[in-house]
């Protein structure tokens, strides 16, 4: 049987009261529903960068860089959201990053070029960084024992936010006949989704101790320093997801359009069924919680390549697109970001599950940022399905390399059916 959280979860501060279910469904509904805005706000972009580059008259580097480098604000919160999430509150630093990165979208449509619309895009990342470093953070101690679980909960609620926002954003900026309409409405999305965190989200749960009825003894197996050879295998996997999903995300809409000739609305959806996949994220921590992550990792890798394969090589059908979207979403966000992201806190003790969080956010999203340059890059040398085939369906092959570096005998395996 798998612990339930509240047994085992105790909040830093000692006169808390144990959260009802009810406080405990609110509270991580919020907390779900938070982070669908933070997808949908940051997905709602790469449908319509054909129309931003048209009108600002920016190239495909241009482009590619814009679609992804938001994501090296993302990797640079990182490792210093998950230094300061094991020294200060998470709720705090949740509400502070969602107006962070409301702000800096409501600044994209005011951009007056490419400096400081990079610059916007680079403070949305770092408020969706810090974010992240945070919710992962209080998942992974709250739901000490059931996290991948957990986190594929968060993982449906991010692939709804991938679903909904391109066909929402391309649908108001159809109706409104402005790209500019969407990052608007988002940007005032965010701030009341901050105020509903302020208040609905007990900080029982955000603040919430790993493992404090545990003997010490009972990790000792793992590393004691968080930079260790379990977490070095897993950024190297990291790294090549970001690369992976990224350089699909960014630039897939413009390869329907301009290489096979879908319209705004056919590859706005297709992107979307990419967000569907991606809620694959709850059976796939499910399985995260229950089998050798090392091995599920390996198979999502080798799947993700087989799909792109056949999407930047065969696939001309828009209902093809949509199902090789949806596999993509499934495999490289589904299984990949949600497995990657609870193995690299099982790679670190428990005191360390922010610094596990921040080691993630900085190794995927590092390679996420210059995804989309490289991929533009591989466009103008190889074309399209040389772009895919490189860097979608070759460098998948360096992660399950990454891979054999992880020792899972070293690190925190949850008790039940999981095994080593």
């Amino acid at each position: 049987m798998v612990d339930a959280p509240p047994e085992k979860t105790v909040s830093s501060a000692p006169s808390a009261r144990p959260l009802t279910p009810t406080g405990i469904a609110i509270g991580f509904a919020v907390l779900c529903v938070s982070y669908m805005i933070n997808a949908m706000d940051r997905q709602v972009f790469y449908p319509l960068l054909p129309e931003i580059r048209q009108e600002f008259g920016f190239s495909l580097d241009q482009g590619g860089l814009l679609a992804t480098g938001f994501t090296l604000g993302i990797a640079l919160a990182g490792l210093p959201a998950g230094y300061l999430m094991d020294r200060m509150s998470r709720k705090s630093i949740v509400i502070a990053s969602v107006m962070l990165y409301s702000l800096g979208t409501l600044a994209i449509p005011v951009a007056s070029g490419f400096a400081d619309m990079s610059l916007y895009r680079l403070i949305s990342g770092v408020g969706e960084g810090m974010q992240a470093t945070a919710l992962y953070a209080i998942i992974g101690a709250y739901f000490f024992h059931r996290r991948a679980v957990a986190a594929g909960v968060v993982g449906v609620a991010f692939g709804a936010g991938v679903f909904l926002g391109p066909l929402v954003g391309n649908r108001m900026a159809g109706a409104w006949g402005d790209w500019r309409a969407p990052f608007f409405v988002f940007a005032a999305a965010g701030m009341v989704i901050a105020l509903l965190i302020a208040v609905g989200v007990s900080r029982t749960m955000t603040e919430a101790v790993t493992g404090a009825k545990q003997a010490v003894a009972s990790y000792e197996h793992v590393p004691a320093s968080p930079f260790n050879r379990n977490t070095l295998g897993l950024g190297i996997v990291c790294a090549v997801s970001g690369l992976v999903f990224y350089g699909f995300l960014g630039l897939y809409p413009t390869f329907l359009r301009e290489d096979l000739g879908f319209s705004a609305g056919q590859s706005a959806l297709a992107v979307s069924f990419s967000g569907f996949g991606a809620m694959m994220a709850l059976p796939a921590g499910w399985l995260g919680d229950r089998f050798n992550q090392r091995n599920l990792l390996a198979l999502a890798l080798v799947a993700t390549s087989a799909t792109a394969t056949v999407t930047y090589q065969y696939a001309t059908s828009a209902p093809a697109q949509y199902a090789l979207a949806f596999l993509m979403g499934a495999f490289a966000s589904g299984f990949l970001f949600t497995n990657c992201t609870t193995a690299m806190q099982r790679a670190v003790r428990p005191e360390h599950v922010g610094r596990g969080s921040g080691l993630f956010m900085l190794t995927y999203y590092v390679a996420a940022a210059f995804s989309g340059l490289l991929f533009a890059r591989l466009v103008d040398e190889v074309g399209w399905g040389g772009a895919g085939f490189w860097q979608l369906t070759v460098l998948p092959a360096m992660g399950i390399l990454g891979l054999l570096l992880v020792d899972t005998s070293r690190m925190v395996i949850p008790r039940g059916p999981a095994r080593s």
